[in-house]
């Protein structure tokens, strides 16, 4: 497993169950994201994703 302990401090992050979250902190490790939707016409958070999301080992579907 990664060692994710750097925290990129402009990204803030709540997803534990992702491979690119701090090992230390609620940020990101990565040093930028891409974020997409799944919707034709976004109108409220919940229509955005986080295409950088990456599920820990053990942690997928």
């Amino acid at each position: 497993m990664t060692d994710n302990s750097y925290a990129n401090q402009s990204i803030k992050c709540t997803v534990k169950q992702c491979e690119n979250h701090s090992s230390t902190k609620d940020y990101c490790a990565l040093d930028s994201i891409k974020v997409g939707t799944h919707e034709t016409n976004p109108t409220i958070p919940q229509c955005t994703d986080c295409e950088s999301f990456k599920a820990k080992q053990g942690q997928g579907m």
